[in-house]
């Protein structure tokens, strides 16, 4: 996608300077800031502050770490030890473990000379992959909007609710809720969307800063007001990200989501989650009993970070002193609440039937795997 009409990438390796390069994100949507990232600590520290974020792109960029762990020392031992660093960055998108296992096994069987240069392949690929994925999901969800298109009078927009930041930027591109959208305004179907703030680190800005750049139309909305649009009927569906998926159905998602579910399942509006294979745990039945939760620093809650009157970026503190905040960062949404799951390979509904129809050969991974 496009940021001041140069198209970028939110991560991408630069071959001059033999360097990872990432959209830190902790700026947006105020200020566009590009930061190279030299260390295994630089990676860490990325993942767990959120210069990057969004399952996808953090699998990504686990993946360029293991690259520069191989590129520095390739022995198992040092594999190992990089795995398991970048491995607790981030407890819930299970797209950092995905990435870490995939790298670590293509890269034990190799002879240590070789693990390098196949490190940074590898890297490139899955970042290639997830463009790839999400650009095949916008096709799925597009017909889905298509259809309500074709129901509404002339000129009247398709109404798309969504919650956090599941666009490009938090992918490497395209992004997985938000791609059917932009299929949709590129193929000149009038769409408007409801973009929650998403707190309490404000994605929706993200979101809002993407859609704006890419002409869509948009409101961003508190997160409480997506309810009472669903009982005014000016809420045609609801499509979120997830972070990580059970083998059944269930989603976990940025905390919110499960209250947007529910308003959506009592007034019959369509709640869909765009998910890149990824990011299915099929180890995982029960996404509420299983699911790690994170915990993130009270600190996100109890301050706003925003543009100040005289044009600075600062926080603000919105609680009184000595009062705690409780930050749990995602919520679970059980699988009854939704009503479709579009993947690269297709929609299906949310079930164990229904996500082993569309993998097959990935249903077929143990729980004890």
């Amino acid at each position: 996608m496009k940021v001041n009409g140069t198209h970028y990438r939110s991560l991408w390796w630069d071959e001059d300077k033999d360097a990872l390069q990432i959209i830190d994100q902790r700026w947006l949507p105020h200020e566009f800031r590009v930061q190279q990232v030299n260390t295994l600590q630089d990676f860490a520290d990325a993942i767990v502050e959120m210069r990057v974020r969004g399952a996808p792109l953090i699998g990504a960029t686990a993946a360029y770490g293991m690259a520069l762990a191989a590129g520095s020392d390739p022995s198992d031992e040092n594999l190992d030890k990089a795995w398991e660093y970048l491995d607790k960055t981030r407890p819930t998108a299970i797209n950092l473990r995905w990435a870490l296992n995939r790298c670590r096994a293509k890269l034990k069987a190799l002879p240590e000379g070789d693990r390098a240069a196949a490190a940074l392949q590898l890297a490139h690929e899955i970042s290639d992959e997830d463009v790839d994925i999400n650009y095949r999901i916008g096709q799925n969800g597009l017909e889905i909007i298509r259809k309500i298109a074709a129901g509404k009078p002339d000129g009247e927009p398709v109404r798309i609710l969504t919650h956090c930041n599941a666009g490009w930027i938090a992918t490497v591109d395209w992004g997985t809720a938000t791609s059917p959208m932009y299929q949709a305004h590129d193929e000149n179907i009038a769409i408007h969307v409801w973009v929650d703030e998403t707190r309490p680190r404000n994605q929706g800005a993200l979101t809002s800063w993407e859609l704006g750049s890419h002409g869509i139309a948009h409101t961003y909305i508190t997160d409480n007001a997506g309810g009472h649009l669903m009982q005014h009927g000016q809420v045609d569906l609801v499509i979120t990200g997830t972070d990580r998926t059970t083998r059944r159905g269930d989603v976990c998602n940025k905390i919110g989501t499960y209250l947007k579910a529910l308003a959506a399942k009592a007034n019959d509006v369509p709640f869909y989650v765009a998910l890149p294979s990824p990011t299915i745990d099929w180890t995982v039945e029960d996404g509420v009993a299983e699911i790690p939760i994170e915990e993130r620093l009270e600190r996100e809650v109890t301050h706003v970070q925003g543009l100040t009157e005289d044009g600075r970026i600062g926080q603000v503190q919105v609680t009184p002193h000595g009062t705690p905040g409780g930050n749990p960062a995602f919520d679970v949404t059980p699988n009854h609440l939704v009503t479709g799951l579009i993947t690269e390979r297709g929609v299906c509904e949310a079930s164990a039937d229904g996500l082993a129809g569309l993998f097959p050969e990935l249903a077929k991974v143990s729980r004890s795997a």
